[in-house]
């Protein structure tokens, strides 16, 4: 537990970025910046005023005029030289990104280079937003379909994945030929003004990018009802999600919605079970289990179910949980108290309904916000853990004992993003993977949120997708054009 020296390089200035320039505070209010290892304040971040929103919105409505006739070519270029600048600073970013989020140096370093192909495949993908010609019925007429961007958008990003999460957002955005005013998260900051400085020194005319910060709820209702802005895109819980669709929904606008998400994962009998279990153990210590996508509710097959949960409390139990730049750190800690005490909410919860604690089950340390990785077996499927996503390190594992019990099960909750199956059967894997209800599933290890592939929920877990060739469809509008040669 104990923090390593946060030496230089700097933490990175916070700041405002709007119309091709960084704002810093002056006399704009400001919120501290916590550090969760040490539950410590060490920056300050700069809140928007309505003035800045205003000029952000003006900013965005000039650029578009310009950047949505811009040649694919032009915008594949920038998004090239994106890629490359993350690959020359990552070491920075993510040493910041530890420092504000939490995660392992590690993590945060694989967090902002893979950002770099989703950067390089936006740059390809844009070159090739293509339309179609319709034969026509008659010789004299001709018809074709345009997609053309949306417009100005308003993005919002979560805490969690701060680099990639609002990435995925620009690229997408700029690629199609739309500008952006991006809210990134204010406990997490430091990634999004890095990405900022990134565009801008790529060449990204002003205004097509805008990072403002602030109260959440004030921010998102100004931007959603200005008119000015066409789409949004937001990565949070189900319950904003619901909040800003609805806002949204009220002016008509597109979204595209990546919530919430409880995922199951299906440990049939035939699978590897200690090797599923140590690589579940490795996967949900990840971002100490701040994932969306994270398997969270475990279902495993009755004759596996023992052997399972000893090898997966062994390996998840055994965690080096610490500072995220101490180098022996395998779990960092949670991003702030809510969070810790949102963890021993559910842990008291589980035991009075008759759950078995196997490990952990208990903050760690006075300083930061750590919390044990935890293991709770015997729950009933109505406990609190097995109907909340916990965002944390507490696992629920319950046994099953048909295909059919547990697809049921699965599929119970509102929830649909992620789901994981372990087997060594390929009818198991084929049949279940066409039942469960969810944007996503992986079979026998974790394949998602790669750059070529869609990132998205169904049910209460969002709508659309970020990522492969969907990528772009939220922000293009389809335009038919019929042309006839004369005017009958």
């Amino acid at each position: 537990m104990d923090a390593s020296t946060h030496s230089s390089p700097a933490y990175e200035p916070l700041a405002l970025y709007i119309d091709g320039e960084f704002i810093h505070a002056g006399e704009r209010p400001e919120q501290d910046v916590i550090n969760p290892a040490t539950g410590a304040a060490f920056a300050r971040l700069p809140h928007a005023t309505q003035e800045d929103l205003d000029r952000a919105l003006a900013a965005a409505s000039r650029a578009f005029q310009t950047w949505r006739a811009t040649s694919p070519l032009e915008r594949s270029a920038i998004l090239r030289r994106v890629g490359a600048l993350i690959r020359e600073r990552a070491v920075s970013i993510a040493r910041n990104i530890t420092l504000d989020q939490g995660k392992p140096l590690a993590e945060a370093l694989q967090e902002v280079t893979t950002c770099a192909e989703h950067a390089e495949w936006h740059a390809e993908e844009c070159r090739r937003i293509y339309g179609r010609v319709i034969p026509p019925r008659s010789e004299s007429v001709r018809q074709w379909v345009v997609r053309e961007p949306i417009g100005v958008c308003a993005a919002f990003s979560p805490w969690n994945f701060p680099f990639n999460q609002a990435l995925r957002k620009a690229v997408s955005a700029l690629g199609a030929g739309c500008t952006l005013i991006l809210k990134g998260p204010e406990d997490s900051p430091s990634a999004v003004v890095a990405l900022a400085r990134i565009f801008h020194d790529a060449g990204l005319p002003p205004g097509c990018l805008n990072v403002v910060w602030g109260q959440p709820a004030q921010i998102s209702s100004y931007l959603i009802q200005s008119p000015i802005v066409r789409k949004i895109s937001f990565t949070g819980s189900t319950a904003v999600g619901k909040t800003l669709a609805s806002m949204a929904g009220a002016h008509m606008k597109r979204m595209t919605m990546e919530l919430g998400g409880h995922s199951p994962v299906l440990v049939f009998d035939d699978a590897d079970v200690e090797a599923a279990a140590r690589f579940l153990a490795r996967t949900k210590t990840r971002n100490a289990g701040q994932v969306c996508m994270a398997p969270s509710r475990f279902f495993v097959q009755e004759k596996a179910y023992q052997r399972f949960v000893d090898a997966f409390a062994s390996a998840y139990g055994s965690l080096r949980v610490g500072d995220g730049l101490a180098q022996d750190t395998e779990m960092g800690p949670l991003a702030h108290g809510r969070r810790v005490e949102s963890m021993q909410a559910l842990v008291v919860d589980a035991t009075a309904r008759g759950g078995a604690v196997v490990c952990g089950g208990e903050r760690l340390g006075s300083g930061g916000f750590f919390f044990a990785p935890t293991v709770v077996t015997g729950l009933p499927d109505d406990a609190r853990l097995m109907t909340e996503e916990p965002f944390g390190p507490v696992v629920p594992v319950t046994r099953f004992k048909t295909t059919d019990e547990v697809l049921a099960r699965a599929n119970a909750l509102p929830y649909g993003l992620a789901s994981f199956v372990f087997t060594n059967s390929l009818a198991t894997a084929n049949h279940v993977s066409n039942r469960l209800e969810a944007g996503m599933v992986s079979i026998n290890h974790f394949g998602l949120a790669l750059a070529e592939t869609p990132l998205g929920g169904v049910k209460d877990s969002g709508m659309g997708s970020e990522g492969g060739a969907e990528t772009f469809d939220g922000y293009l509008v389809t335009k038919f054009i019929s042309q006839a040669s004369a005017i009958p």
